[in-house]
C-alpha cells in the first residue's frame, strides 16, 4: 500500500459547545490507502480532551510509514492488529482502519456493509445536534433545521429550562447529552420532567469515573442512559454493562470499524442498546459510520451536516433523516 496524510481544518456553521469546550473549526487528518489502482480514505478528527492533534497524528503515522508501504491488504483485521503492535494511538489507527476498510471494499468491489452480511433497507435515522448557547440561540438552530431527532448538549445552569422553550417550537424527539456534567441528585430530579417533555435518553449524565454514582442511579432512572465517555475501548463495553443502559461507540476513540465491530457483537451479547456518534468528521467519517447503520439501535451522525463546507463525497443524509448510499464500494468516499 502507498500511505498519504493530508489536514483539514473544517468550519462549522455554528460555534460548537458543550459543558467542556467551544469551537468553530476541527481539525482533522485524512489518510488515504492505495493499491491496486484503488484508494480508500479514512479520517480522525484532533482532539484536546484526549490531547490528541493532527501533528501528533501524523508523526505517529510517519514513523511507520515504510511499513505501511511494504504492507499488501489482505483484510482490514490482519491491518490492524499490525497497528496495534506498533502502539499507535486509537485516533491515528481510525484514520488508517477506516482508509483500509474503504480500500478493502473498492478491492472486494462491494459496500462494507454488504461484506459484513448486512442490509440496509432499515437503519436508525441520525440525530442532529445543537450545542450549548444561549436558549435564544439554541431555538434559533433548532428552527432554521427542522429535524426529527435532536440531540441536546446540556450542563449549564438552566438545562431545564433550556428543554421546556426548545419544546414549544418542536415536536421532534430529544436525546439528552449532559457530557459528565450531571450529578446523581440532578439526574434522579430532572430524569422524570424530561420524559414528560419528549426526552428518549441520556447521555453519560455522570462523570465517567463515578461508577457509585451509576450504580446508584441505573435503577431509578425513569429514562435509558447511555455512556459515551464511559466506553471508549472493547475492554469497557462489559464494564457498562449493568450500569448503563447501552453504550456510545465512538470510531476514533476506540480505534476504528474493526474493534467497533466487535464492541456491537459484544453489547448485543449483554442485551445492551448499540449507538455509534461522531466527532464532527467530514463525509469521510461519516461514510464509515453509516455502513454500520443496519446493527444499530441508535446513531449520531450529523458531523458534516454541521460543517459549512464538505470535503469529500459518499453518503448523504436527505432532510427528514433519509441515508442514500453512494454506487461507489468500500464507505464509497471520494475527495472533493
Amino acid at each position: 500500500m502507498q500511505v498519504s496524510l493530508k489536514k483539514y481544518v473544517l468550519e462549522l456553521k455554528h460555534t460548537f459547545s458543550i459543558s467542556r469546550e467551544s469551537h468553530d473549526f476541527q481539525d482533522s487528518l485524512v489518510v488515504g490507502l492505495t493499491q491496486n489502482g484503488k484508494t480508500g480514505y479514512g479520517e480522525a478528527t484532533a482532539n484536546p480532551y484526549y490531547k490528541i492533534t493532527v501533528a501528533s497524528m501524523k508523526e505517529e503515522i510517519k514513523s511507520i510509514e515504510d511499513e505501511i508501504n511494504n504492507f499488501e491488504l489482505g483484510n482490514p483485521e490482519d491491518f490492524h492488529a499490525f497497528l496495534k503492535e506498533r502502539g499507535l494511538s486509537n485516533f491515528a489507527i481510525c484514520a488508517l482502519d477506516l482508509a483500509a476498510h474503504d480500500l478493502y471494499g473498492k478491492l472486494k468491489e462491494k459496500p462494507l456493509y454488504k461484506l459484513w452480511g448486512t442490509s440496509n433497507k432499515n437503519y436508525p435515522i441520525t440525530n442532529y445536534t445543537i450545542g450549548i448557547d444561549t436558549i435564544d440561540k439554541m431555538v434559533e438552530k433548532v428552527i432554521e433545521k427542522p429535524w426529527p431527532l435532536y440531540k441536546i448538549k446540556l450542563g449549564t445552569n438552566n438545562d431545564l429550562e433550556i428543554i421546556k422553550e426548545l419544546r414549544k417550537h418542536t415536536n421532534a424527539t430529544f436525546r439528552i447529552d449532559a457530557n459528565n456534567a450531571w450529578t446523581p441528585e440532578q439526574t434522579l430530579e430532572l430524569a422524570p420532567q424530561l420524559k414528560k417533555l419528549g426526552v428518549e435518553f441520556l447521555e453519560q449524565p455522570l462523570h465517567a469515573e463515578n461508577i457509585e454514582g451509576y450504580k446508584a442511579i441505573i435503577d431509578k432512572c425513569p429514562l435509558p442512559i447511555i455512556a459515551d465517555e464511559s466506553c471508549i475501548v472493547e475492554d469497557d463495553v462489559e464494564k457498562c454493562a449493568g450500569l448503563f443502559t447501552g453504550i456510545n461507540i465512538k470510531l476514533t476513540k476506540c480505534g476504528g470499524l474493526t474493534p467497533a465491530l466487535r464492541m456491537i457483537k459484544k453489547a448485543k451479547s449483554l442485551n445492551m442498546k448499540v449507538m455509534v456518534g461522531c466527532m464532527t468528521e467530514s463525509t469521510v467519517g461519516i461514510s464509515a459510520i453509516a455502513q454500520l447503520l443496519p446493527q444499530l439501535d441508535y446513531v449520531d451522525m450529523d458531523g458534516a451536516m454541521l460543517l459549512k463546507h464538505d470535503i469529500a463525497s459518499g453518503v448523504k443524509i436527505l432532510e427528514g433523516g433519509e441515508v442514500v448510499f453512494p454506487s461507489i464500494n468500500g464507505s464509497g468516499v471520494t475527495l472533493l
